[in-house]
């Protein structure tokens, strides 16, 4: 499945890597798991010839890839002469798909398919993940899925608290039987929920796999997250061995309490990470 994803996404949209070679700042769309997929991607200058890593940021839950603490990583990165790739999953921000259909396994799809891309570039010289809440997930499962060909990962107040909030039958206020799943059940936020999320979050194996990945990893959390309590974020530092963490107190969900502190704690160990490497 993954030489598929691969295959299609450097085929079929090469047109876009050819775009983004003369450019260093460009937007373009890219095959996903339910269709296109909005993406962004910032280089460093780069002389003829030159690579840099290229770190991936993955939103989360009903976010998209404009957020302002992704924006100010990504323009962090780039600055210290790393590379960004934002990008909307699938029914989020300008990609295609409808969020009724939308699970965390086929946003696993998307990111490789984003990886697949990133891979065809002729800058790239590594990647890393960086994840946002349910991003997080994603990015820490992908991670555990390919191994080495991730340089290293940051996870954000990661929201494992996903799989739990099924079990329980109550996912951001949306009520249900998680046993006897509608079609779908409507969040205050008015997004469906459709009965394919829950049924795949209830076994998702979300720390099982994430603690595959042997590779430098940072968690951070905000202890007055309200969202996801930071003890989800302790449990992957617990698992990827090869993992710190830090807990800042009095943040919440979205970093908003401090965002430039957040987003430097998190550019600065990927710029720290990457350029010793």
């Amino acid at each position: 499945m993954k030489k598929q994803i691969k295959l299609f996404s450097v085929i079929a949209l090469l047109f876009c890597a050819i775009s983004a070679k003369a450019q260093t700042d460009s937007t373009f769309y890219i095959k996903g798991a339910m269709g296109r997929l909005a993406a962004h991607l910032q280089l460093p200058d780069l002389k003829k010839g030159e690579k840099c890593p290229v770190v991936i940021i993955c939103h989360g839950f009903t976010g998209n890839q404009n957020e302002p603490l992704l924006r100010a990583i990504a323009d962090n990165l780039v600055n210290a002469g790393i590379g960004a790739l934002r990008f909307d999953f699938n029914a989020h921000g300008q990609s295609e798909g409808d969020f009724v259909n939308m699970t965390v396994p086929n946003e696993i799809e998307d990111a490789l398919s984003i990886i697949a891309f990133a891979h065809s570039l002729p800058q790239t010289s590594s990647i890393s993940l960086l994840g946002h809440s349910q991003g997080g997930v994603v990015s820490a499962m992908t991670a555990g899925q390919l191994g080495n060909e991730i340089q290293s990962v940051v996870l954000m107040a990661p929201a494992a608290v996903l799989r739990d909030d099924a079990l329980r039958g109550n996912t951001m206020g949306a009520m249900y039987d998680p046993w006897h799943a509608p079609e779908y059940v409507t969040m205050p936020s008015g997004h469906k929920l459709g009965r394919n999320f829950i049924q795949t979050a209830i076994t998702l194996p979300i720390y099982e796999t994430a603690q595959k990945y042997k590779g430098p990893a940072l968690i951070i959390h905000g202890m007055d997250d309200r969202v996801v309590p930071y003890t989800y974020g302790e449990r992957f530092h617990q698992v990827m061995k090869n993992s710190e963490i830090i807990l800042i107190p009095g943040e919440n969900h979205g970093f908003g309490t401090n965002l430039p502190y957040a987003a430097s704690m998190a550019s600065e160990w990927l710029v720290k990470n990457l350029k010793a490497q």
